[in-house]
């Protein structure tokens, strides 16, 4: 009777991989065309500016290596790089934050079920499909010095500054006109909300929690993993401006005075090292190169301290 007992039980087939070691390998999986286009087409021309970085270099000649001399006219000699990199991280110091804080907050408000929700959302990310030259003139005629912007503060009262010609209000005016493009940021807050539960909101409705508790010790923390990726890949893109600044001031290969140096940002200063004519003239592939892989280094540094302080403030569902 044991014998035959034994026979009838069902065979029980174990999966041929765990369960985490399946998950990784669909990872790795979901990820091979981006691994592939990478070694295909980017480790190539990485490693081919690392070596124009040691070189003088133009397109037309041949390189010539020149060892560490691009380097150190950077650091030693080239004032305008240091100009270029105060202009970046001063547009990663405000505006990174203020795009958080407004984002985070519109985010908050299109949660909160109010009527019209649908239409608001459509409303603020509406400006993101627009295209990103067109909303540039767009907003340079709205912050000119008789522009709709200051018209309308000069109702009030107000005198409006010299958005765009005036050295001082260059970059505020690109921060005002960095809020076109929030309805990206807004939505991807948005979509953390929606993944916190709404029983957590009861339970501290029912301990006798305010609004400001129920954000600080529930929304922050949950939202922290959102907060953290928008973090990184808003400072990543501020310090790759560009756009913006060429067609302002750059597209006139004129950013050597005082109004140009205002918005003389990085890559765009990198830019025209390689094809402008600031400096000793444009062309200067090897010193952009050199350029390039400072600019890679400063965003490793600041991304690897970003995952290090993320120990201490990010906080994710599987965490025990």
């Amino acid at each position: 009777m044991k014998a035959a007992s034994v026979v009838d039980q069902p065979l029980v087939r174990r999966p041929l991989l765990r369960p985490a070691l399946r998950e990784e390998l669909m990872g790795w999986l979901f990820a091979m065309p981006w691994i592939i286009g990478f070694l295909l087409f980017l480790v190539g021309p990485m490693l081919f500016s690392l070596y124009t970085s040691f070189t003088r270099y133009n397109i037309i000649a041949d390189p010539r290596w020149i060892g560490l001399d691009n380097y150190q006219n950077l650091f030693f000699d080239d004032p305008l790089f240091y100009k270029s990199l105060s202009n970046t991280f001063w547009m990663v110091i405000v505006k990174t934050p203020l795009v958080m804080f407004v984002a985070i907050s519109l985010a908050m408000l299109l949660n909160s079920d109010v009527p019209g929700g649908k239409f608001f959302r459509t409303i603020i990310y509406l400006p993101n499909v627009l295209s990103g030259i067109a909303a540039i003139f767009l907003w340079q005629f709205i912050l000119a010095p008789n522009g709709l912007f200051n018209s309308a503060l000069a109702t009030f009262g107000i005198r409006g500054p010299g958005w765009f010609v005036d050295p001082a209000w260059t970059k505020p005016g690109m921060v005002l006109m960095g809020m076109w493009w929030i309805g990206g940021n807004v939505l991807i807050f948005l979509a953390g909300l929606k993944g916190i539960p709404r029983e957590l909101y009861e339970a501290a409705d029912i301990d006798g929690a305010d609004g400001w508790q129920k954000t600080r010790y529930i929304t922050l923390p949950l939202l922290s993993p959102t907060i953290f990726f928008e973090v990184i890949t808003g400072i990543i893109g501020t310090f790759q401006i560009f756009t913006t600044a060429f067609i302002l001031i750059g597209s006139k290969n004129a950013p050597v005075g005082e109004l140009g140096q205002s918005m003389l940002f990085y890559v765009l200063y990198l830019y025209d090292r390689a094809f402008g004519k600031i400096g000793q003239g444009g062309f200067q592939m090897g010193y952009a190169s050199a350029m390039a892989w400072v600019l890679f280094l400063i965003i490793l540094i600041i991304t690897a301290v970003q995952l290090w302080l993320a120990k201490r403030w990010v906080h994710y569902e599987t965490e025990r």
